[in-house]
C-alpha cells in the first residue's frame, strides 16, 4: 500500500538505539538483557503506563531460510522474510472502570521471500507446508487485531468481539518452530480458504464459559469472507463479499498432571458458505473428464486435536524439563484437497544448566492429500495424454508431505531469542517426484 512507507529491519534498531542513548538513567535501559523490551523502560515510563493500563508493543519475527541439498530446484540460495507486528493492549477497567474489559488493536506489516516457491516445491503443485512459516497471506500491512473483550459473572462468561482470526482462541498452539507444520493452527493451514490465521481478521465474535478452573467451552461466529485475503483488503472493514460464517466450537482442558501444566483441545468447525467438490461436476460425473461445472456443496466441515503435556521437570524445577505436543486435523474429504494430518514432537525447556532458559525442539509431521485429488490429476494427464513429469503440461500427483524440524532456542535476552534449525521436507508438495529436501534456517524473535 503506497501510503504507509515500508519498515526495513535496521531502521527500528537504529531508531532504538537513539532511544537507548537518551534514556541512560532507568531501572532498565536500553539493550538490558532483563528487561522485557530492547527499548528498555522509558525511564520509567513504560512501568507507570502499564499499571495505568496501557501496554503497547512492537514485536518483530525474521526467518532465513537456505537450500542444503534437495528439492525441486538444488541451486543453492537462501530467501529472508520479517513480520513486524505493532500493538496496544488496554485495560479497561482502568482507563474508564469498565469493570472486567480490555481492548487490543494490532497492525502487522509482512515482506521478503519464501524458499518454499522457488526452490523447494514444484510451483505446479506447490508446497503445503513452508519453510518460513511468517511469510503468507500477501506481503502487505493489515489490521490484524481490533476487538473488545468483556468478561461477566466473576470471569465465568468471556465475550470477544471485534475483528481477529479464528486461531487466536480455537485450534491455537505456539509458533516457535519456524516449519508451518508446527507452527499456530492447523486448521488454517489446510483449509486457508476458510480459515483464517493470523495476521488476516475478520469480523467476529467467540463466547467463552469456564465451567471449572480446568476446563471451559467456547464457540465462535466468524465472516467468512475471501476479500479479505486480497492484498489491497488488509484494512477492510465493509462486509462485502461474505459468503458465509465459519462456526467452530471447542472444548479445552488445561489439567494438573503430577503438578505439570497440560492443554488439551478438542473441537469442530462448520462453514455454511457453498464450497466446491474436488472430483465431482455438476452431474456427478468426473470434473477432469467433462470439463463441466464443479458439483457445488452446501456447507464444510472438520475437527481437531490439540495436546500438549509437560511430562518431567530438571532437577526438580518446573519452569524447565520435558514437554509433549500433537496435532491430528480431519476435513471433509468431498471439498477440501488436504482430508487429515497429524503432528507430534516435544520441546525441552533447560537442559543446560549454563542455559536455563535455552529450548530444544523436535517435531514431525504428515499431510495426507485427498484421494479424490490424486485421481483427478490422473485423469486430466491421461485426457491430455502427457505421461512425462518432466512436461510443463504434466499436472503432478499429489498424495503426502512428510516435515520435520530440529532447533536450538537460544534465549539471548528477555526481549531476544535466535533459533537456528534444520528441516527435512520428503515429497515436498505431495510429489514422489521431486527431490527430498534439506533446509537450514534461522527464526529471530524480538520485542521492542
Amino acid at each position: 500500500m503506497d501510503h504507509f512507507k515500508r519498515i526495513k529491519p535496521l531502521a527500528p534498531l537504529t531508531l532504538l538505539a537513539a532511544l537507548g542513548v537518551s534514556c541512560g538513567a532507568q531501572a532498565a535501559g536500553a539493550f538490558a538483557p532483563e528487561s522485557k523490551w530492547m527499548s528498555g523502560d522509558w525511564g520509567g515510563t513504560r512501568t507507570e503506563l502499564l499499571e495505568k493500563g496501557y501496554d503497547f508493543t512492537l514485536d518483530y519475527v525474521g526467518e532465513v531460510a537456505g537450500n542444503l541439498n534437495g528439492g525441486y530446484n538444488d541451486d543453492k540460495t537462501a530467501r529472508y522474510s520479517d513480520q513486524f507486528a505493532l500493538g496496544a493492549h488496554l485495560d479497561l477497567e482502568k482507563i474508564f472502570g469498565w469493570q472486567d474489559a480490555e481492548f487490543k488493536l494490532a497492525i502487522t506489516e509482512r515482506s521478503g521471500r519464501n524458499l518454499s516457491n522457488d526452490r523447494i516445491s514444484d510451483p505446479r503443485a506447490g508446497q503445503f507446508s513452508s519453510v518460513q512459516e511468517v511469510w503468507g497471506r500477501g506481503q502487505t500491512w493489515r489490521l490484524t487485531q481490533m476487538w473488545v473483550k468483556q468478561k461477566y459473572f466473576d470471569g465465568a462468561l468471556d465475550v470477544k468481539v471485534g475483528r481477529f482470526g479464528e486461531g487466536e482462541d480455537f485450534n491455537s498452539f505456539p509458533c516457535d518452530f519456524q516449519n508451518l507444520a508446527f507452527c499456530g493452527s492447523q486448521v488454517g493451514n489446510w483449509v486457508g480458504g476458510i480459515w483464517y490465521n493470523w495476521p488476516v481478521s475478520q469480523w467476529a465474535m467467540r463466547v467463552k464459559y469456564n465451567i471449572t478452573p480446568e476446563f471451559f467451552a467456547q464457540v465462535g461466529v466468524y465472516e467468512q469472507n475471501p476479500s479479505n485475503l486480497e492484498t489491497g483488503n488488509g484494512f477492510k472493514l465493509s462486509g462485502s463479499g461474505t459468503k458465509g460464517m465459519i462456526l467452530p466450537v471447542e472444548l479445552v482442558w488445561s489439567p494438573q498432571v503430577n503438578g505439570l501444566p497440560g492443554e488439551y483441545r478438542l473441537g469442530y468447525y462448520y462453514s455454511t458458505a457453498k464450497a466446491d467438490d474436488v472430483y465431482d461436476d455438476v452431474n456427478g460425473q468426473p470434473q477432469a473428464l467433462t470439463g463441466a461445472a464443479f458439483k457445488s456443496h452446501s456447507s464444510k466441515h472438520g475437527w481437531w486435536v490439540v495436546a500438549q503435556q509437560q511430562v518431567t521437570t530438571h532437577n526438580g524445577d518446573a519452569n524447565r524439563g520435558l514437554s509433549l505436543f500433537a496435532n491430528f486435523t480431519v476435513h471433509d474429504k468431498a471439498t477440501n484437497v488436504v482430508d487429515n494430518y497429524q503432528q507430534v514432537g516435544m520441546v525441552y525447556k533447560g537442559a543446560f544448566d549454563g542455559r536455563p532458559k535455552d529450548d530444544i525442539g523436535f517435531g514431525v509431521a504428515r499431510i495426507h492429500v485427498n484421494d479424490d485429488v490424486k485421481d483427478r490429476a490422473q485423469l486430466l494427464n491421461q485426457q491430455s495424454g502427457i505421461e512425462d513429469y518432466n512436461d510443463a503440461g504434466f499436472v503432478p500427483i499429489q498424495k503426502t508431505e512428510y516435515n520435520a524440524e530440529l532447533y536450538y532456542g537460544f534465549h539471548v535476552t528477555n526481549w531476544l531469542t535466535v533459533r537456528p534449525n534444520l528441516q527435512y521436507i520428503k515429497s515436498p508438495g505431495g510429489v514422489d517426484e521431486v527431490d527430498n529436501a534439506l533446509v537450514a534456517g534461522l527464526k529471530i524473535q524480538s520485542s521492542f
